[in-house]
């Protein structure tokens, strides 16, 4: 029981003391920058699944 106390408390002292924390507007740049980015994977993902797939039902309508 003793090693249980002993992590919470050296996991509590860590994250509020050895931890730097960013700031709220740190916070949503990141989160907005996060965003931007999956939406544009996002839609580069979609533009190949919908050339990929044009382009093979054009090649089996050749068949």
């Amino acid at each position: 029981m003793k090693k249980i106390a002993g992590y919470i408390k050296e996991t509590y002292d860590e994250l509020m003391h050895k931890v730097s924390w960013p700031s709220w507007s740190e916070l949503q740049s990141s989160a907005i920058v996060v965003s931007v980015a999956s939406l544009i994977i996002a839609l580069v993902v979609y533009l190949m699944d919908a050339s990929f797939s044009t382009i093979l039902k054009q090649f089996y309508k050749l068949f």
